[in-house]
């Protein structure tokens, strides 16, 4: 069990620094916008360029990979639904907001997790490629359809999704790990170097953009913040559960750690990204601090009944 409160001590720390950074003004009154863009158009894809780039990707594809894919796709798909149908959002904040509801936060949480829990790094692995690869890649697609411009024309619009960074570092990464071509240090190390502002970046600028914001403040988002944070800390582990248990036929350590990577919170990288797109900002923040919270007590009570 001390391996889920050190992975969240970790978390937390960093998020409370950036949090001092805004307060103190230190970095001007633009930080956390000039932070969370640097991490999208910089960070993040080195990022991606340099884990796809180094992973064997046929150790990644196994029961893990399968069950977080099914999980977070099923999750997503309902929650779509219902924030349609049943709470009226229009196509891009069902979608900013649906994806804090089904991102899981596999690299700063899931590896410590990882670790210090299931005793394994490596069963964060699948989880991490498939949210890099197709999750994490389909969302900021989809938003760059649903936030274009009306009159905008198809060829534009498919010029966008073509040209978004993560996409394009994702596709990069995995051409040259399925290709086997291995870049000289010179080449790769830059991006190694860069790549490191990803993680931290993405805790500071959610920590920065903390001060001065109450959460749950506006009662009329209270809704979507409520979903989202249900869908990821009640009804994704209960599918992977489902999944694991019943379709798979799952069980002990193997069944336990499909869970845990479900229960993780929502990603910070999912705050990024709805900064990047000026989409459900606000709801995807309380989103991430509300499950940030919860999944405490939801990994013990997991741990308890699964370990």
């Amino acid at each position: 069990m001390s391996g889920v409160l050190a992975g969240f001590s970790i978390v937390w720390v960093v998020i409370g620094i950036g949090y001092l950074i805004g307060r103190s003004g230190v970095l001007g009154p633009n930080a956390q916008q000039v932070l969370s863009r640097t991490v999208f158009f910089v960070g993040t894809p080195a990022l991606m360029l340099v884990t796809f780039g180094r992973t064997d990707l046929h150790r990644v594809f196994s029961v893990q990979l399968l069950v977080a894919a099914a999980s977070a796709g099923i999750v997503l798909s309902l929650y779509l639904l219902w924030s349609r149908l049943v709470l009226r959002r229009p196509w891009p904040v069902a979608i900013m907001t649906g994806a804090t509801g089904s991102v899981v936060n596999a690299a700063n949480l899931g590896i410590p997790i990882a670790v210090y829990v299931l005793g394994d790094a490596a069963v964060a692995a699948p989880i991490i490629v498939f949210q890099m690869t197709l999750l994490t890649p389909l969302v900021t697609a989809s938003l760059d359809v649903a936030t274009a411009r009306h009159g905008t024309s198809a060829l534009r619009r498919i010029g966008q999704v073509a040209a978004n960074p993560v996409l394009i570092a994702s596709v990069v990464g995995i051409a040259l790990s399925v290709t086997g071509v291995h870049l000289p240090d010179l080449v790769m190390e830059p991006f190694r170097l860069i790549s490191g502002i990803a993680v931290p970046g993405m805790l500071l600028a959610f920590g920065i953009g903390l001060h001065g914001s109450r959460p749950l403040r506006d009662r009329s988002q209270w809704a979507d913040v409520a979903s989202a944070t249900t869908s990821k800390v009640v009804v994704q582990p209960l599918v992977a559960l489902a999944l694991g248990a019943l379709v798979l036929g799952l069980s002990g350590p193997a069944l336990f750690a499909v869970v845990v990577m479900a229960a993780l919170p929502t990603a910070q990288n999912a705050y990024v990204v709805a900064a990047r797109y000026g989409t459900a900002v606000s709801q995807t923040k309380d989103t991430v601090l509300v499950t940030t919270v919860l999944s405490v007590p939801v990994l013990i009570l997991i741990a308890a009944l699964l370990a």
